[in-house]
């Protein structure tokens, strides 16, 4: 037994040193180690894997299989981080400027006199009103983190591994040295290991080495140290399986593989702004400027027309400017962004679509065309045999989907017992079929569960409802030559244990395929030469079959007449007799081979998925299908979808590779043609390119790893979660949980959604905070007009003060605007075009929402301050015993209530840009309860006695409330006849 008490120290080693060992000795170098005896070190049985009790326990000692991280950020710098904005510095220097004020004031006060505060109120308010937003911010991210996290978790790659003597998918993170990984095409790896078996199997280790080629690995031992590039016995964590199959003892996971050491070195990178946010950086710099300019304009007025006679003069002057730019800027806009997004990638979660990246939920919203391959995605993926031709006829077989149940009937219906021949026939083409196989079928818990590609499991389905295996029992596979989308055919070569062990290949594939390597025909028990004629019924009959959307798959066979495989004309062996990679000998295994029959595969459509095709057509997305299957099949489903006309046609591979290298061509196909047959991986790709040299967002569905690179260019990439290989799923943006096209529509539908809700509450806050610019601005220039003045004191006397502002915005950024971040879907959000890319999230039309609505909210604060004030404009009231400055606290008041109620009113107008507020005026009950939690919250600090001292306010009259609401809902009455002037331009 070796030392198991070793750790992960040996991490730190450089790449170029021997691969980390973990539970193997320090001299061990898995490479030049054979296969079984590293097996032996990390005492585990190649055959039945590590028992799940053993796995717990090594996971334990070695950590999860995971890469070391940054350290995670402690939640007081988090939330110390909320005050790292220019904006906040300005609060903060107005809080300094408050307290100066304070002290000199209190130097200056004659002793035994009242007057003054007691306490710097504003300086007070400020930094509590600071510390609350921070607060606020803190938990918006945080749950924005956890939403995130959450996802990650729903998307989280797994690994096949050998448990307790059963393949198992289990988390990558939860696989420990020792394990046995179980390789498929399609699989990323997860650890770093060494070869036990391997049939074909070539790896992608570009990742690691650079190597664009991938390579071919097989589990020989090594006669001598190599670099990882050439060191073919085993597999490193990080790359992915492109072709074959193998299994692999796993010998370093963690920080203790290749990719470990380099990730080692790697300084963690910043998260990257999404387009939204990094628009409203943009939006947020405009508006500071603007402001800046303002305030400069402002202030240079009144020291040339008024001057500055004392300090005071100086901090009211420099308070303004700080009140400007509190006004201009919607402090918690970040935030709300990321929840929102959050929130609805959650929602999208829930409804099968993950969504990997917040930003791509833009994106989605935008798509213009939908790429999505046939099976199982416009489809059930319930593959079921229904029919079987062979050379004496046809048959048909009942029972649907995984269920073994069923029978073998005559073309008619009729019972099968006439015709011995074709009976026979038709048992021997689903044998071939069944043996040539890499599918399996289980029961678990009484219900079937389909293990492998649901093509292949139907053949198994099907010879397990004939009894069709009873005579083919003895058969074990020896060797294969695996399938691969561009032979389209595969083989596997059996011992018939029956016959001393002579070998047979058994071989299936497309027709028409696998047809060209076939030179007899088996008919009525006898095998004799295929003629032109039996090749152009068989044609013909593939063509019948595809008409009526079936998929077509040929089986065939060939006794080898030996027992051993180097005996066999064309195969290549040693001296020593030993036969090297049989899957790169596929011209002597699959050549004269004996034509058994074909069976046609029924996949029906899901029967939703004709109203989401129809649903995205209206929204101006167009679907397009690319399959590999036969073209009249591909035209029947998409046909039967509505995805084209009746009679359209499909274009196939063959007829785009026709095209070469005509862009213009190509562009004009793809621009008229919606269904893609017989396709290759590489014409997914040029397709995606060539739609998107159109000007279109594409999302594009794949499932195998040769999908990943079209995945991957898509604006969309869309990866099946149920077939879906590990590295496709890697390379998307999003993943459907149960592979299902409407599933696409309907995260299409919640991207739209998702983004008209952003540009509600963008409409609201900047409105109401060029509300907020245009009040203070003006309040300032025509204070003389409006009566904003202090008599008894010179210098500028602004409308609201900061702390006030600072309350707006606290009422404003929070509640409301995540509540329409949530808003309801209006009825026409699929009834519309798709938005381009390259339109602004700001437009020009909400441009002049926002500044209409500024300009009305501003007019009517202004105009609500002058009617309780004297020497006003509108009005001209007479001071009353209490004083000017009661009176300014008065009006200011009233102001400071008219912009919030004007502001509440705004978020019930700013949900559309055209429709009237009234329709659907109480579907959000969340906006309704946000506005009900403000306007309480407004009275607390009206009738509360210490935070009028705080905010500078003081209680309002019954009538005064009155002039308040009714001042404030002017808001709402003006952007409704904005808005029926606008819809009567438009024809609506």
């Amino acid at each position: 037994m070796v030392d198991r008490t070793k750790d992960q120290s040996a991490a730190s080693a450089t790449i170029e040193d021997a691969p980390t060992r973990q539970g193997l000795p320090n001299d061990a170098d898995p490479s030049l180690t054979d296969a079984l005896a590293v097996a032996k070190a990390l005492d585990v049985d190649p055959n039945v894997g590590l028992s799940s009790a053993e796995a717990a326990r090594r996971l334990e000692r070695f950590g999860p299989n995971e890469l070391a991280g940054a350290p995670p950020v402690p939640k007081w710098k988090k939330f110390l981080a909320q005050f790292k904005d220019p904006l906040v510095y300005l609060l903060l220097a107005a809080t300094v400027i408050s307290v100066i004020a304070w002290f000199i004031e209190k130097a200056n006060a004659v002793p035994g006199a009242e007057g003054g505060e007691a306490l710097p109120f504003d300086a007070i308010v400020i930094v509590l009103i600071l510390i609350v937003n921070a607060v606020l911010g803190y938990i918006q991210e945080a749950k924005a983190e956890a939403a995130v996290e959450a996802l990650a978790g729903m998307t989280a790659p797994t690994t096949s591994v050998l448990r307790d003597g059963k393949v198992v998918r289990i988390n990558t993170t939860d696989v420990v040295p020792g394990d046995i990984i179980v390789l498929a095409e399609g699989d990323s790896v997860s650890a770093d290991g060494r070869l036990i078996t391997a049939a074909s199997l070539r790896i992608a280790e570009a990742s690691l080495t650079g190597e664009s080629v991938p390579v071919s690995k097989k589990p020989d031992t090594l006669r001598e140290a190599k670099a990882l590039g050439d060191r073919t016995n085993m597999i490193f964590n990080g790359t992915s399986v492109t072709q074959g199959t193998g299994r692999a003892v796993v010998t370093g996971t963690g920080m203790a593989t290749q990719v470990g050491k380099i990730a080692g070195m790697l300084s963690a990178t910043e998260d990257e702004q999404t387009p939204l946010q990094k628009e409203m950086d943009y939006v947020s710099k405009i508006l500071g400027i603007a402001v800046v300019i303002i305030a400069v304009v402002v202030l240079a007025a009144l020291a040339f027309l008024e001057g500055f006679n004392d300090i005071h003069d100086v901090i009211d002057s420099l308070l303004l400017a700080v009140s400007l730019a509190v006004a201009a800027v919607p402090e918690g806009l970040a935030a709300i962004l990321t929840v929102v997004l959050a929130l609805g990638v959650q929602r999208m979660a829930a409804h099968n679509a993950i969504v990997k990246k917040l930003h791509s939920v833009e994106t989605l919203g935008s798509a213009s065309v939908i790429c999505s391959d046939k099976t199982g995605t416009l489809t059930r993926n319930e593959m079921t045999v229904e029919r079987i031709v062979t050379p004496s006829g046809e048959v048909h077989l009942t029972g649907t989907g995984y269920t073994p149940e069923g029978k073998m009937t005559a073309a008619d219906g009729s019972p099968l017992s006439g015709d011995p021949s074709l009976k026979a026939e038709a048992l021997a083409t689903l044998a071939a079929g069944t043996i040539a196989n890499d599918g399996d079928l289980r029961e678990e818990n009484g219900r079937w569960e389909v293990v492998g590609d649901p093509t292949e499991v139907s053949l198994i389905v099907a010879a397990r409802k004939t009894g069709a295996m009873k005579g083919y029992g003895q058969f074990t596979r020896v060797a294969e030559v695996p399938f691969t989308s561009e032979r389209k055919r595969m083989s596997v070569i059996a011992k018939d244990a029956t016959e001393g062990g002579k070998l047979t290949v058994f071989a299936k594939g497309a027709p028409d395929v696998l047809l060209s390597y076939c030179s007899r025909i088996a008919v009525g028990g006898h095998v004799r030469p295929l003629t032109e004629g039996d090749r152009q019924t068989i044609l013909a009959t593939v063509e019948r079959l595809s008409g009526e959307a079936y998929r077509t798959l040929g089986e065939a066979y060939r006794p080898l007449g030996t027992a051993n495989l180097s005996e066999v004309d064309g195969v290549r062996a040693n001296a020593a007799g030993q036969v090297a990679d049989i899957a790169e000998q596929a011209d002597a295994i699959e050549t004269d081979l004996i034509w058994n029959g074909m069976v046609g595969i029924i996949d029906p459509p899901r029967t939703e998925v004709r109203d989401s095709v129809a649903e995205a057509h209206r929204a101006g997305i167009r679907a397009v299908m690319i399959t590999g299957d036969h073209p009249l099949t591909a035209a029947r489903i998409a046909s039967d979808l509505g995805i084209i006309e009746k009679g359209g046609k499909a274009l196939t591979g063959d007829q785009l590779d026709a095209l070469g290298d005509d862009r213009a061509a190509f562009d004009k196909a793809t621009s008229e043609v919606s269904v893609y047959a017989r396709v290759a991986p590489e014409h997914k790709l040029k397709i995606v390119e060539s739609l998107q040299r159109q000007g279109n967002i594409v999302a594009m569905t794949g499932d195998g790893v040769n999908d990943a690179p079209a995945v991957k260019t898509a604006d969309i990439g869309v990866a099946m979660g149920i077939t879906g290989t590990e590295v496709t799923k890697q390379s998307a943006k999003m993943i459907l949980a149960d592979d299902n096209f409407s599933t696409i529509v309907a995260a299409v539908r919640e991207g739209r959604v998702i983004f008209d809700n952003i540009r509600k509450f963008l409409r609201y806050l900047l409105s109401s905070n060029v509300g907020e610019v245009f009040t203070v601005f003006f309040g300032v220039v025509l204070a003389g007009f409006l009566g904003i003045t202090q008599p008894e004191s010179t210098g500028v006397t602004v409308p609201l003060l900061a702390t006030q502002l600072l309350w707006i915005n606290l009422l404003t950024d929070a509640a409301p605007a995540l509540a329409m971040g949530v808003d309801p879907q209006t009825e026409d959000v699929m009834n519309r075009r798709p938005r381009r890319i390259t339109d602004r999230v700001i437009d020009a039309s909400m441009w002049g929402d926002i500044i209409f609505i500024g300009i009305i909210m501003a007019a009517v604060t202004l105009i609500g301050m002058d009617m309780h004030l004297a020497g006003g404009l509108f009005t001209d009231r007479s001071v009353d015993a209490l004083g000017h400055e009661a009176q300014m606290t008065e009006a200011r008041t009233m102001g400071f209530t008219i912009l919030v109620f004007a502001q509440l009113f705004n978020a019930l107008a700013s949900r559309s840009h055209l429709q009237s507020v009234f329709v659907g005026l109480f579907s959000n009950k969340w906006l309704w309860g946000a506005i009900g939690l403000s306007v309480a919250l407004q009275l607390v600090v009206i009738y509360v006695p210490f935070l009028n001292t705080a905010f500078g306010t003081t209680p309002l009259s019954p009538l005064a409330w009155l002039e308040c609401i009714g001042l404030a809902a002017f808001v709402l009455v003006a952007s409704e006849l904005r808005k029926c002037v606008l819809r009567a331009m438009a024809g609506r």
